[in-house]
């Protein structure tokens, strides 16, 4: 996003309830990085969150889900709304949210207001040229102008769609349909693409959109990542930028310690999302820039970009989004039989 808005390391905090509270986001930023506030979850429902989180991460596994309905029950408070994003720029860190497009017109005003460094507009897929017959169609064009803090929209995996959206002005785009692990889309809908492919697409809608004259916009893989490797393959695939949640989830200052649930969980009609428990398995610093203790990736993922990047023989971002990829399935097994065998380092999933 330019000059508008950079972070030291390039990995965003995912919006997810169980996972991103004000402490949190605060924590997050005084690593380098942002963690979105999710505009339409608990924390802006409820003045304190933290026993309605408790409820859902100690619910059983069969009522877990009737818990999330009845909790998101409770109607959003703008007020609430401001209090948050006060609060996490009090601390002097930078702010992202999110919220659903149909709501996204009316809370630009108070997000901006409030003093917001991001706004996200986000759904399972968004297009340019949606339709709806229950709710007004949002602008982006519109809403872009009416902004003075850069927007970024999702999710999106097609090559056309987000070459659309580029051309309304926004400043970023997020990558997935369904790969995070607490997201049931491509098991309710059966719809989704792989995150290499849909992350190479995007890319090269942008790529053609600078070429066209337009200013770059972020790429932004949003989930499916677990490990290092992982994310490091998001940006050789050509992202800018990811977006975690899961391993987060797993952060000792996340805000259900070790819980986490999609976004579109709480759906009343038809929920695309579980909860999953991951436990507690590092303070956040160590899942961010380490030092790891473990040696299976989910820790220091900053370090392992790093490291990519020079084995690779990138100076930069932008040099490794251009090394070459190949389909390679056994990459993780070949010459691993000891690993496997005593279910250690590379071995143990």
């Amino acid at each position: 996003m330019g000059e508008r808005f950079h972070l030291p390391i390039p990995i965003w905090g995912a919006a997810m309830d169980g996972v991103v509270d004000v402490e949190f986001a605060i924590a997050m930023g005084k690593l380098g990085g942002v963690a979105v506030l999710n505009l339409d979850g608990v924390h802006t429902r409820y003045e304190d969150p933290a026993p309605i989180i408790k409820r859902i991460a100690e619910a059983d596994k069969s009522q877990v889900n009737a818990v999330l309905k009845e909790v998101y029950r409770e109607p959003v408070k703008p007020k609430l709304i401001a209090e948050r994003i006060s609060a996490i720029k009090a601390a002097g860190v930078p702010c992202a949210v999110s919220t659903i497009p149909a709501r996204a017109e009316e809370r630009a005003e108070v997000v901006q207001k409030a003093g917001a460094d991001v706004l996200i507009v986000q759904g399972t897929v968004l297009t340019a040229r949606h339709s709806s017959r229950s709710y007004h169609q949002l602008s982006f064009e519109q809403l872009v102008s009416a902004c003075d803090i850069p927007v970024v929209v999702g999710n999106c995996v097609h090559y056309e769609t987000a070459l659309e959206l580029m051309e309304t002005g926004i400043s970023g785009i997020l990558v997935g349909v369904g790969p995070g692990a607490a997201c049931t889309t491509r098991g309710v809908l059966g719809v989704g693409v792989p995150q290499v492919t849909a992350t190479a697409d995007v890319a090269a809608a942008r790529d053609e959109y600078m070429r066209r004259g337009g200013m770059r916009v972020a790429v932004i893989t949003d989930g499916g990542m677990r490990i290092g490797a992982d994310v490091c393959k998001a940006f050789a695939s050509g992202a800018d930028a990811v977006m975690i949640g899961t391993p987060l989830a797993g952060a000792e200052e996340s805000a259900s310690k070790g819980f986490n649930w999609g976004m579109a969980t709480p759906d009343p009609n038809l929920p695309r999302g579980t909860r999953i428990h991951v436990g507690t398995k590092a303070t956040l610093r160590e899942i961010l820039l380490g030092p790891a203790r473990v040696d299976d990736g989910s820790q220091n993922f900053a370090g392992a970009l790093r490291s990519a990047l020079g084995v690779c023989g990138a100076n930069n971002i932008t040099e490794f989004q251009h090394v070459e990829m190949v389909i390679a399935p056994a990459i993780t097994s070949e010459g691993k039989v000891f690993q496997q065998a005593q279910h250690v380092g590379m071995g143990k999933s």
